[in-house]
């Protein structure tokens, strides 16, 4: 039956001295956490394993190169039986019960008067986990904890404010979070760990909004979403809010859809944050040029089809880009203005039967896929009721969707009819 006679607390050991017996792996690991807590190590063993040996030549630690005596237990806080030998390790946990010293016992984890748990640290937070004197289950339930920390499965935020302004100049800072297309799952684990810890979230109307569901009650949330011809927030005032809420002392995500640094303004939002000495990190995120079509089945890219690609907002002319079908054109919030870069395009070069689609709602569950070439794709969009947010894809790499009509993905250029496939 497992120990379950324990109580779990925390040791500050920063300049205490301490004592491990033993110059092996495990007496080497155990001296390396020690260290990094800021103890004092004496370490007492006739040889030293490579890693003990490191630690001793790099001079972190005082090495007794002999056997373990009892004298070696005057004066520490606390202890380490590693040698990998019954007898002194047996000898060293006496000694130590002796003097009320606590001591961990690697060669009977059983009558140990301490254990060694499992350790995960994600920024200033430690996780230990004992489990029934299995350290393999231990780890493994470390390794899992660690894992959703890091991804924001579990919060990290702060809620004692003390811990966050220990000075009274403190200033919080700002995170520019890419939250990918939209679909939860598709936020980086750097940007959802750092929503988890968010005080104040500024959030877009695209990207993962289900995450603001999972943010606690205290969280404060402040929408400043876009829609196309209409910005109830202006960028000024998105600036401002940021710069304001750092200065607050808060945690401060900016969730924006797509990535920060494409036709999402990230820059000129760094650019204040820096500006008004407040500390501002980039936390990429899944483009929807890119990762839109490829919930379509679309690359942007293909062997045979295009070997580049032009990214471009719908607002912009499109006179300079590369005219061939070879090279795929992305429009980015270019639903409304169809009827002006279709002609356009094929203007300048494209033939009409240029395969063309449009992605609406890309990776929710109302995604939406119409196909067509340009000279048809503007009254199929109209007959479609298409909007915005989508992305429109021209070129052949159309060709390669398991969505387009089979008359549009073979190579004969033949007389066909109109088509539009929807899903």
């Amino acid at each position: 039956m497992a120990i379950v006679d324990l109580y779990p607390t925390s040791l500050r050991l920063l300049g205490r001295p301490v004592l491990v017996v033993g110059g092996g792996t495990v007496a080497a690991r155990r001296a390396k956490a020690l260290l990094d807590a800021g103890a004092q190590v004496t370490l007492v063993a006739p040889v030293l394993s490579a890693p003990a040996r490191e630690l001793a030549d790099a001079g972190l630690l005082t090495w007794a190169a002999r056997g373990y005596i009892s004298a070696d237990m005057d004066g520490v806080w606390y202890a380490v039986a590693a040698s990998n030998n019954f007898d002194v390790d047996a000898l060293v946990a006496s000694d130590a019960e002796a003097s009320r010293i606590w001591c961990v016992n690697h060669s009977h984890a059983q009558e140990s008067a301490a254990w060694t748990p499992a350790v995960a640290t994600v920024e200033d937070v430690k996780v230990a986990v004992n489990a029934g004197g299995d350290p393999l289950r231990a780890v493994a339930i470390r390794n899992a904890i660690a894992a959703a920390l890091e991804s924001g499965d579990l919060p990290l935020r702060r809620y004692r404010k003390a811990a966050i302004s220990p000075t009274p100049d403190h200033r919080g800072s700002v995170a520019l979070v890419g939250g990918g297309p939209g679909a939860e799952d598709l936020i980086t684990v750097r940007g959802r760990r750092l929503l988890a810890e968010a005080d104040v979230v500024v959030a877009d109307r695209l990207g993962p909004r289900g995450l603001l569901q999972t943010l606690g009650d205290d969280v404060k949330i402040i929408e400043v979403g876009k829609t196309p011809g209409h910005h109830p927030v202006p960028q000024t005032e998105i600036n401002a809010i940021l710069v304001r809420e750092a200065q607050a002392g808060k945690r401060v995500v900016r969730l924006k859809g797509g990535d920060p640094y494409v036709l999402g303004r990230g820059g000129e939002e760094a650019i204040a944050c820096r500006e008004n000495g407040v500390d501002v990190e980039v936390v990429p995120g899944v483009t929807s040029a890119v990762s839109v079509p490829a919930a379509a089945g679309i690359p942007v890219t293909h062997r045979g089809l295009a070997k580049a690609f032009t990214m471009i907002s719908g607002h912009e002319e499109l006179e300079n880009v590369p005219h061939g079908s070879d090279h795929t054109v992305i429009l980015l919030m270019g639903v409304g203005t169809l009827n002006r870069s279709m002609p356009i395009l094929e203007a300048a070069g494209r033939d009409k039967d240029c395969p063309v689609a449009i992605i609406e709602n890309g990776y929710a569950k109302d995604q939406r896929v119409t196909i067509g070439t340009l000279g048809t794709i503007v009254a199929l969009a109209q007959a479609g009721q298409v909007r915005n947010p989508a992305v429109v894809v021209v070129g052949d790499v159309v060709r390669v969707s398991p969505l387009a009509p089979q008359e549009l993905a073979t190579a004969n250029y033949g007389t066909r009819e109109t088509f539009s496939s929807l899903s």
